[in-house]
């Protein structure tokens, strides 16, 4: 029997709107111009980026269009449980007292708002998932962190590795993301950014680049 070869990776990438404090979010900004980014620089590693996806920086309320686009990943030919396809959430959010790069390695069944999210909802220590017990559980991602943070600082980027996706929108989306990949047998990840103000734009698209085609050495 030959070799089947490395598995092809179909990546999907969300950003999302302004939030409490933050009236320029710079991951709308990367994501939405991410593909043409990408076409022009190329990327290596048999990576394919599917889609890029806006969502709101809410919570219960904007679970709707997360949920709509990982189901409709599903239904394409790539998710077929067959073939040797590989697909990754790739979420982005800011952290606007952020000095670098964060890779989150968990998120944690907990939905404590600081501030209302976009939509008006502040919950205070709600499981986000009542079914998984309560607020003290966590989701760990099943990417190579460690990895990935090596081969991003080889590339001259400031990278930490985080188990705080802060208790905001980004560990609420974080924890329905990495609960969903687990039953579809997918990979999901988290990873802060700063504002553009601290790390100016060209500098970050060029590091979710360089964060695309780090995610093979997964495999």
């Amino acid at each position: 029997m030959g070799s089947e070869g490395p598995p092809a990776i179909t990546v999907h990438v969300t950003g999302f709107k302004k939030f409490h404090g933050v009236a320029e979010n710079p991951t709308e900004t990367i994501v939405s111009n991410l593909k043409d980014f990408v076409k022009r620089r190329g990327l290596c590693g048999g990576v394919t980026l599917r889609s890029c996806t806006i969502l709101e920086a809410a919570g219960e309320g904007g679970l709707p269009k997360l949920y709509k686009i990982m189901e409709s990943a599903m239904s394409e030919p790539y998710s077929d449980s067959l073939s040797n396809e590989r697909v990754i959430w790739l979420h982005l959010g800011t952290n606007a007292g952020a000095l670098r790069f964060a890779i989150e390695r968990q998120a944690v069944n907990e939905a404590t708002f600081r501030c209302p999210d976009e939509l008006g909802w502040q919950p205070q220590q709600v499981p986000i998932v009542p079914e998984d017990g309560g607020i003290s559980r966590t989701r760990k991602t099943s990417c190579s962190t460690d990895a990935i943070a090596k081969f991003l600082r080889k590339q001259g980027y400031d990278v930490a590795l985080s188990d705080d996706a802060d208790q905001f929108v980004c560990n609420y989306v974080y924890y329905h993301s990495l609960r969903f990949a687990e039953q579809r047998g997918h990979k999901s990840l988290f990873v802060h950014v700063p504002l553009f103000s601290r790390i100016d734009e060209d500098t970050q698209m060029q590091f979710v680049a360089s964060l695309l085609e780090a995610l093979p050495i997964m495999y």
